[in-house]
């Protein structure tokens, strides 16, 4: 009768055996729940400022286009839905002159701007001077727009 188990079989077999124990446990794990809580921090909104320029010089009963850029001084982006014409102001030189004579409808920008300067507006207004009889007071009037946005 033959020797099936010779010293050297017995020692590749207890090797092969020892591998096949050892990759198993590789692969061993255990499920497991858990919970925890984490942190972040949300910006906040900073007032931009909004730059109008016309391109043609008023007079009464005429209209300009008014284009508009915005500056942002917040690290985040920012959304303006509406540019505003508050009010109209001139110089002490011009104290006759009616500055309700002066309208602009609201503009809606619906826009986003990120942080930055000097970002144009999509959207244009139109700046309007009524012809309401002598007007010579506004006469090289320089106007300031005081504008706001929502």
């Amino acid at each position: 009768m033959r020797k099936y188990f010779t010293k050297r079989r017995v020692i590749a077999l207890v090797v092969v055996a020892l591998a096949a124990g050892l990759g198993a446990g590789a692969y061993a794990y255990f499920t497991t729940t858990g919970s925890g809580t984490g942190s972040a921090t949300v910006g906040t909104s900073s007032a931009v400022t909004i730059h109008g320029t016309t391109t043609t010089t008023l007079y009464p009963g005429t209209s300009t286009p008014v284009a508009f850029t915005i500056d942002n001084p917040s690290s985040g982006s920012q959304h303006v839905e509406t540019i505003h014409l508050d009010s109209v102001s001139t110089d002490a030189g011009h104290s006759g002159c009616v500055m309700s004579d002066f309208t602009m409808p609201d503009v809606t920008a619906n826009q986003d701007f990120p942080n930055g300067n000097g970002q144009a507006v999509t959207a244009h207004g139109t700046l309007t001077m009524a012809n309401n009889g002598n007007q010579d007071a506004c006469k090289d009037a320089p106007l300031t727009l005081h504008l706001t946005s929502s």
